[in-house]
């Protein structure tokens, strides 16, 4: 299963027959957790809106990177207590993300809480169309010795759009946003103003530019600038540009 950075992500379910939509509030808090061994246990607050009941489902997937692409895969190591629930109008819930497995953390531990709101069958009845919110928490686990992240750029081509890639040679994830290219021309390329993603501890992570202007980067320099959790972000990357 793979997964693009998000923070929320939203899927629709169309059931014609109606022009208006129905969309139950879910927040969640915090988003995101991070725990120091011999810490194991952390808590999620689930909050339901005003209109209606709410039906929740959570479960904790081990989140990785290979081969420059996120994936997520299922874990008994990590569990989300209860796995579902049904929040009252205006409630709020309790689960609990447990580290269960007795194996000491090594270096950086990195998962994900997904939590789900679930059909509501009331509404597909009613043929009409029912919005439904995901919210994909990041939850780490650290031990008490950690190499800090050390992130390096290459740059690249794949289906003749331009691939940004960022090699994490520390143990500690680094958070990426507002990630910015900028070539000897003064060409500028920007992946938005938000989240870009994480590159995790010992791990690579791609991303595709949103646009690929001809002659970027062409036998120079391109300047890499972003925010990221440790601070702004500057590096340099020698590029012949299209091959």
């Amino acid at each position: 299963m793979t997964s693009r950075q998000a923070i929320a992500i939203f899927a629709i379910t169309a059931l014609f027959g109606s022009a208006h939509p129905s969309l139950a509030q879910l927040r969640v808090e915090p988003v995101l957790l991070e725990l120091n061994a011999p810490a194991a246990a952390a808590s999620l607050t689930l909050r339901g809106g005003d209109d209606g009941e709410v039906v929740v489902q959570t479960r904790v997937l081990r989140w990785s990177q290979v081969n420059g692409k996120e994936t997520l895969e299922p874990t008994s190591d990590v569990v989300a207590s209860p796995p579902s629930v049904k929040l009252a109008p205006g409630a709020d819930y309790v689960v609990r993300v447990v580290r269960v497995t007795k194996r000491p953390v090594q270096a950086e531990e990195s998962y994900r809480v997904l939590v789900d709101q679930l059909p509501d069958l009331r509404t597909q009845r009613t043929r009409s169309v029912n919005l439904l919110l995901r919210q994909s928490i990041p939850v780490f686990y650290r031990s008490r010795q950690i190499a800090p992240s050390n992130v390096t750029w290459t740059l690249g081509y794949e289906n003749d759009k331009l691939v940004v890639t960022a090699s994490n040679a520390g143990d500690e994830r680094l958070r990426i946003a507002s990630l910015r290219l900028r070539d000897a021309a003064n060409t500028n390329i920007s992946f938005g103003n938000g989240l870009v993603g994480y590159v995790l501890g010992q791990s690579s992570m791609s991303w595709t530019a949103p646009n690929s202007p001809r002659g970027f980067g062409a036998g120079g320099t391109v300047s890499i600038d972003a925010e990221t959790d440790k601070g702004p972000l500057h590096a340099s990357v020698q590029w012949r540009g299209r091959p």
